[in-house]
């Protein structure tokens, strides 16, 4: 060591030792030195020359800390807990002189064993710390660590440095929302990338995000879970938990979406991938769980929160059984006092930690159900997340409804904060899409973003976000190639995954070679993306819909780690008009605010909404109607001048001759969408815009045009 490091190196040893006086006396535990630790900061926090370790339990009767060497099959040292060391409910102990490179940690954890009271403690249970940072033995997908399968948890050092990189902050009615999963956007050989299925891999994919007009990527869970969890075969494959749902450990990033083994600097890659998003004016939100974990009913595991204190964290029957609301076997007893705190920590950690600048909350609403299962007028729960100081500024969305049969699309508590994924959007949209009737006013107002079912309050903050398909369902593409889903490769006989999809084949099952056949399905593809990008609300798109991904018709591809939920890259290439088209789309959306929210009033007094149908100013309440118009108007991007659009939507089979509204003086219609017409020529070039002479306007059979206005003065303007 030189002379200069060693001067560097004094005022720590003094700031060190004056620190370690200040902690007070030290006691000896099986041979370690240990003092009382943090009793308000739950997990392990590392300190200088130790780790504090923080558990707590109202019924657990003794805690045990047991340390590891890493990938050790058993501890080499068990630390009782001093009575000493505890503070109400809270045991904090910090452990001196423990190198947390080489250690992984876990919990004994002793108490009453009552199963119809719901206390099942079992002091001979390896226990995973409910407040982990990061998992052991879970680094590399798809195998078992070889050295037993108790879940452990490794100390983490947070010294990520952020620089100046802050977050976009963008109003959430100007995102483009892209849903993908972490490791299937880029597993495939396809991709290109050098670390497939991975954080980096992701990285790597930020320029075609950006060039598509990307803002917001919305990444499947990617808490730790245990991939291996009911592993199974059918036909020669391997079937994994390949999406995610079953969360072990709410504060930990899943290691095996990591390229490189990270250790005791756990998500340092998700760090640079969220770092880099930003840099990239593209926000991250993630998709939690929080309505139930991996541990299962009665004939689960016990891995962390039964053994910690199973009454408290789950919903039991009187008789101690497990309500299942979430349809996974249990339901996380979210507005619990201490199940609310944990979840309040767990996003504050993930925001302070990971700087995401959002979450989609799975089955949310579950989190306003109260202890009994009964839903609450007014959640604490999610009344503490609406107003929660660090949590102010990210996105709140929640999926509005659960496995237990309470649906809340238009109704989910909200204190102005929370937007929804819209279920309601999605179904109307895609019976309309397909020719249903009976539903031309109802379409028009989920364009319009939904204002029949949200109010004027919840619609400042933007709350529908739409979508047409998702994760959970088909493809854009599969929606037009199959009448009935195919998911006979999950080996559960084709009887799993939802069977109303409002899909139709357009007039042949699966893949065809029928040219009239495919330039339907184009075509219906092309309204779909029309209707999504230029409707009111925040547009959500599901990756790889863009180029025309397929799963072969399966609509429940949760766990297939395979081709089937790989997207493929080479479709891109195949369909780069389709990617194109949509890029369009969202170049326009982005050039007119009032698609996306309702701006100030047009000075020409025009409704900020207006139905229209084959009659302008009037849309037909017959039930066989099938061609609609929504006008939009209001001010244009700088504030100034008056912008409309309208958006001319024909569901039916043949072709239909429209009346357009008249617009104020100076003002002309032009046609910039038309899907009736082939993909490269679906968006009119702006040096090919023309003014429409005429007051009114063909619209093919199944097809949708958009038009704006444009201004051209005759010199006899007022």
């Amino acid at each position: 060591m030189t002379k200069k490091s060693t001067k560097l190196m004094k005022p720590y040893s003094l700031f060190l030792e004056q620190y370690m006086k200040r902690l007070g006396p030290i006691d000896e535990v099986n041979g370690f030195k240990v003092r009382p630790g943090f009793f308000d900061e739950f997990g392990a926090t590392v300190i200088p020359g130790g780790v504090s370790f923080t558990v707590h339990s109202k019924h657990a009767t003794s805690f045990k800390l047991a340390l590891y060497k890493r990938r050790a099959e058993e501890p080499f040292v068990i630390l009782p807990f001093p009575e000493a060391y505890r503070v109400g409910n809270v045991y904090s102990m910090i452990v001196f002189g423990l190198d947390i490179e080489e250690i992984e940690y876990a919990y004994f954890v002793d108490g009453p064993y009552h199963p119809k009271k719901g206390h099942i403690f079992d002091d001979t249970n390896v226990l995973l710390d409910p407040y982990a940072k990061a998992v052991s033995g879970q680094s590399e997908w798809g195998k078992k660590p070889d050295y037993g399968m108790s879940y452990r948890a490794r100390v983490v050092a947070s010294d990520f440095d952020w620089k100046k990189s802050r977050a976009p902050l963008i109003p959430m009615e100007d995102l483009i929302i892209y849903e993908l999963h972490v490791r299937g956007f880029t597993k495939d050989k396809s991709s290109g990338v050098e670390y497939s299925g991975t954080f980096s891999g992701l990285a790597e994919k930020i320029p075609y995000l950006k060039s598509l007009g990307i803002n917001a990527v919305e990444l499947m869970p990617i808490f730790e879970f245990d991939e291996m969890s009911g592993m199974r075969h059918h036909d020669g494959k391997k079937l994994y938990d390949y999406w995610g749902y079953n969360p072990l450990s709410f504060f930990a990033p899943n290691t095996a979406y990591a390229s490189n083994h990270e250790y005791n600097h756990e998500g340092t890659e998700l760090k640079k991938l969220v770092k880099k998003m930003h840099d990239n004016g593209i926000e991250v939100i993630l998709d939690v769980v929080f309505n139930h974990t991996a541990e299962g009913n009665e004939q689960g595991p016990s891995i962390n929160l039964k053994g910690f204190d199973n009454s408290v964290y789950y919903m039991l029957t009187p008789d101690g059984h497990y309500f299942n609301f979430s349809g996974c076997g249990n339901t996380l007893n979210c507005n619990h006092p201490i199940v609310r705190r944990m979840i309040i920590d767990c996003l504050r950690h993930w925001v302070i930690e990971y700087r995401v600048d959002g979450f989609r909350f799975d089955l949310a609403s579950i989190l306003g159900r109260n202890e009994d299962g009964s839903p609450m007028n007014n959640p604490p729960l999610l009344q503490n997340l609406a107003f929660d100081p660090v949590l102010a500024n990210v996105k709140l969305i929640a999926e509005a409804w659960d496995a237990g049969g309470l649906y809340q699309v238009g109704s989910f508590p909200d204190w102005n904060r929370w937007s929804e994924w819209n279920g309601k959007y999605r179904d109307d949209i895609r019976a309309f899409l397909k020719g249903d009737a009976g539903l031309a006013h109802t379409v028009c107002d989920r364009i319009a973003g939904s204002v029949d079912i949200y109010s004027p309050r919840r619609r400042e903050n933007s709350p529908s976000v739409n979508f047409i398909t998702c994760h959970d369902g088909f493809t854009l593409y599969d929606l037009y190639s199959y009448n009935d889903k195919h998911n006979e490769a999950n080996g559960w006989g084709n009887t799993d995954g939802d069977d109303h999809n409002l899909s139709w084949n357009c007039g042949i099952e699966g893949e065809t070679d029928n040219e009239n056949v495919l330039q339907l399905r184009h075509q219906m593809i092309r309204n779909a993306f029309t209707l999504l990008l230029m409707s009111r609300g925040t547009p959500m798109i599901s990756q790889g819909d863009e180029f025309l991904r397929t799963q072969q018709g399966n609509n429940n591809a949760y766990c297939q780690d395979n081709k089937i939920s790989w997207v493929d890259w080479t479709y891109l290439e195949e369909n780069k008009d389709m990617m194109t088209f949509v890029k369009h789309l969202i170049d326009i959306r982005k050039k007119h605010p009032i698609l996306r929210s309702q701006t100030k009033p047009s000075r020409s007094g025009y409704p900020h909404y207006s139905k229209h149908g084959v009659n302008a100013w009037y849309l037909s309440d017959m039930e066989a109607e099938r061609v609609i118009g929504v006008m939009f108007s209001g001010r244009d991007e700088t504030g100034v001048y008056d912008d409309y659009s309208y958006i001319a939507f024909n569901s039916h089979w043949d072709d239909h001759i429209i009346e357009l509204p008249v617009l104020p003086k100076g003002y002309h219609w032009q046609k910039h969408v038309d899907t009736a017409k082939p993909t490269k020529k679906s968006v009119v070039k702006e040096e090919h815009l023309a003014v429409l002479e005429s007051t009114h306007l063909e619209v093919k059979g199944r097809s949708v045009c958009v038009l704006f206005a444009h201004y051209r003065s005759d010199g006899n303007d007022e």
